[in-house]
């Protein structure tokens, strides 16, 4: 398919103890983006083995090295290579040679020629353990059925970004995981592709089950910020007033059966039911109020980025 070449393009990939796979990926780049203007940004996040030492080895010019001061995670170090990049498309992949370079051009056609903002790919035949796959699956299937967004491989690194959509993802956590999820809230046109998927080359994977209760956390969380983010009072403020509600209706049919019928009422387990309901559910109130006038101080204050560059090298050379 023929394509209008942008100007730049922008490979944006986090490592995290890669050093067996760098060089072999690099290349691969390069065999894939032939023709094309375009700039590799390996985000170190804090590897302890010589990953950083490897990348300055290869002196290659494409290559911008970003080292973190601390380890961040997958999503800060997204985060921080989004932000540096120059790119007019942005693309997204893992540094395990899992992802292949080579279905970068095809996306690109989707996301220049249709004018998608988003272009994420289905892995095909995947070559991961169970140990991989069964967190995936349970993830995808809850992010389908809670979003409604029909997107059947959110774990796929391989991405393709405008860049407007990618610089205003703002990644935080473990969001990463919901990336394309958080560009179709920002309005995003997405189009999904099937992808190769190749087993890992060497290293060790950074995933298991845990990662289950991580998205559950997450969603929660994502959940929040898409409906309420803007208007948390709705939120708290509805659950505060229903409980306020419940105690009154609970303490008022104790002040009847106390006045109306002379029954002793300060042993009833109801009465303390009425106070918590009554109690609780101002302490929502009051909690909705306050992240009100945080939402608007979030909105009104100076922007800061939620990670910190030790240094950045291009081609081998320290900038």
């Amino acid at each position: 398919m023929d394509i209008v070449t942008p100007s730049l393009l922008s490979v944006v990939v986090p490592l995290f103890n890669e050093e067996e796979n760098v060089t072999l990926l690099t290349q691969k780049i390069h065999e894939s983006l032939v023709g094309y203007n375009y700039q590799i940004i390996y985000v170190d996040d804090f590897s302890t083995d010589k990953t950083k030492k490897v990348i300055k080895e290869l002196q290659d010019d494409k290559v911008h090295l970003i080292e973190l001061k601390k380890n961040y995670g997958q999503s800060l170090a997204l985060a921080a290579g989004i932000d540096y990049a120059e790119g007019e498309y942005i693309i997204t992949m893992d540094g395990d040679l899992q992802n292949d370079p080579s279905d970068i051009p095809q996306m690109l056609s989707y996301a220049v020629n249709d004018e998608y903002d988003v272009v994420t790919g289905i892995r095909q035949k995947r070559k991961d353990s169970l140990v991989k796959k069964i967190p995936s699956k349970i993830a995808n299937f809850l992010v389908r059925r809670v979003t409604k967004l029909d997107i059947k491989d959110n774990g796929c690194a391989l991405k393709v970004f405008t860049k407007d959509i990618a610089k205003d993802l703002n990644l935080y956590g473990e969001m990463h995981r919901f990336i394309t999820l958080l560009a179709h809230l920002e309005g995003a046109q997405i189009k999904q592709v099937p992808v190769k998927h190749h087993a890992r080359n060497a290293g060790v994977s950074k995933y298991g089950l845990e990662r289950v209760f991580k998205v559950v956390a997450d969603m929660v969380l994502l959940l929040f910020i898409r409906k309420y983010f803007q208007r948390p009072i709705h939120l708290f403020g509805i659950f505060g007033a229903l409980m306020i509600f419940l105690g009154v209706l609970i303490n008022i049919y104790l002040l009847i059966v106390k006045l109306g019928f002379g029954q002793d009422i300060g042993t009833r387990p109801l009465l303390i039911f009425g106070m918590m309901f009554i109690m609780a559910g101002i302490q929502l109130f009051t909690i909705g109020i306050v992240m009100e006038l945080l939402i608007r101080t979030y909105y009104e204050s100076q922007k800061k980025r939620p990670y910190r560059i030790k240094k950045i090298n291009v081609g081998g050379q320290d900038t």
